[in-house]
């Protein structure tokens, strides 16, 4: 969706101005100084984890509601000659979208941090939601392509109309009239709708993004135009860095592309790591979001559980499992290296045939490491007399331990294997590896 006929470009062409195609050289190239002007283009999808609906969804019953007035179509609520007849089913909608009930999100406060440092030069956003605002960026810098609620205005007589008159109105749910005696027009945001010609601030900064060395496309399809062109407006060797769910436009088809396909909000955070601004963009959205961190945390977790699928959350758990195996490995990766090592130096000393003696002089637990270093060592020696050996000390000192052993290598027959060919090395494991492993994945995970 969104995405023109173009061809990823080949891994054997080199970048230009990058060292490789990865977010890390996008942060280079930033750090070492040449990015100073950075345009950014941005759509709904750094908005959504605002809590932002998408009207367009079914899920958000925007529509469903707006469905009751008898609209000939969905998107009639943004056209102007169906507001002129009937502007009620768009002020339904308004008091839903209206700036004050939403916050701005990561990526809102990461284009604001660009701003503080001094090196955005522009952003084009297609968003009428004024969270840009609200995060900080300055109006100078905010190219609104498709309006915004910042401004309304009577569509006859184009008079402005009050800020405070237009809150009350959307908040009473009644159609604003212009203040203009003898006009009485309706007012409307100064929101693109169709059949309207886009704001003149777009088309006198359209040269913007041939000026930049660096171009940021967030969270858009590319699929409207003119503002799907800005992207291809970059000079040839100028990194394009795409932080989108799927690619759009011709994004990825020049050198110096570099794809981060995602939720926008996170390629925002791996991007400030890698500058080293991972707490400085934190401090700053939660200061511009309005809230402490655990409130802000909480209330992104909800709503990203809200945006997943339930393929998403399965391969997540999956994900989460399989990384706490990881781990219980690791740990028993360095348990048997440290008992490796251990077990070089012991070999010098202890001699040829005690490894009866050498295990019962262990004045310890026999489910600790001093003992299973031994055990490890004996088994090399003589697998049969460490296995009988072993049972007496764990049936003397702890009976519960000969039954559980240690990783389960130790039978709870009565006598021992018949046959020991190898050194058993996962005899030597932390204690309670076994139980610490999973040898299968929860049911409901399997199922």
């Amino acid at each position: 969706m969104g995405q023109e006929n173009s061809q990823l470009v080949d891994d054997s062409v080199k970048p230009r101005a990058l060292e490789s195609r990865t977010l890390d050289s996008v942060a280079k190239f930033i750090k070492d100084g040449k990015a100073s002007k950075i345009v950014i283009m941005t759509g709904a999808g750094i908005s959504t984890s605002a809590g932002i609906p998408d009207f367009r969804s079914p899920k958000t019953g925007l529509y469903s509601n707006l469905a009751r007035l008898n609209l000939p179509h969905p998107e009639a609520v943004f056209d102007i000659s169906f507001f002129r007849g009937n502007p009620n089913p768009f002020y339904v909608l308004a008091k839903e979208l209206y700036p004050g009930k939403f916050s701005p999100t990561v990526s809102h406060a990461f284009i604001a941090l660009l701003e503080r440092k001094g090196m955005l030069e522009m952003l084009f956003t297609q968003n009428i939601d004024c969270l840009e605002r609200k995060a900080g960026v300055s109006p100078t810098k905010i190219i609104e392509a498709h309006g915004s609620f910042a401004t309304q205005r009577c569509i006859d007589c184009k008079t402005e109309y009050p800020d405070d008159l237009m809150l009350e109105a959307v908040d009473s749910g009644d159609v604003p009239h212009c203040i203009t005696p003898q006009c009485n027009g309706l007012v409307k945001p100064d929101i693109v709708f169709f059949g309207e010609g886009l704001p003149e601030s777009f088309f006198n900064n359209v040269d913007v993004p041939s000026t930049a060395d660096l171009v940021i496309v967030m969270g858009t399809s590319l699929t409207v135009a003119p503002f799907s062109q800005l992207p291809g407006l970059a000079r040839e060797g100028v990194p394009r860095l795409l932080f989108n769910l799927e690619r759009v436009g011709d994004l990825g088809s020049r050198p110096d592309d570099v794809c981060i396909l995602g939720d926008c909000d996170n390629g925002v955070r791996k991007l400030a790591e890698a500058l080293g601004w991972g707490d400085e963009l934190e401090e700053l959205w939660r200061k511009v979001a309005g809230k402490d961190k655990e409130e802000a945390l909480a209330a992104e977790e909800e709503r990203r559980k809200q945006n997943l699928t339930k393929d998403e959350l399965l391969e997540e758990e999956i994900a989460k499992l399989t990384g706490d195996v990881d781990k219980t490995l690791q740990m028993s990766n360095d348990h048997k290296e440290w008992v490796s090592k251990d077990l070089e130096e012991d070999t010098k000393t202890i001699k040829p045939g005690a490894g009866a003696a050498a295990l019962e002089s262990i004045d310890v637990a026999p489910e600790s490491a001093a003992s299973q270093a031994a055990v490890s060592l004996l088994v090399r020696e003589n697998a049969e007399e460490v296995m009988d050996s072993w049972r007496e000390v764990t049936v003397k000192e702890n009976p519960s331990a000969a039954i559980h052993g240690m990783g389960n290598s130790v039978s709870t027959q009565e006598s021992p294997p018949d046959k020991v060919t190898e050194p058993q090395q996962d005899v030597v494991q932390p204690l309670g590896a076994s139980e610490a492993t999973p040898s299968a994945p929860p049911k409901d995970i399997a199922e």
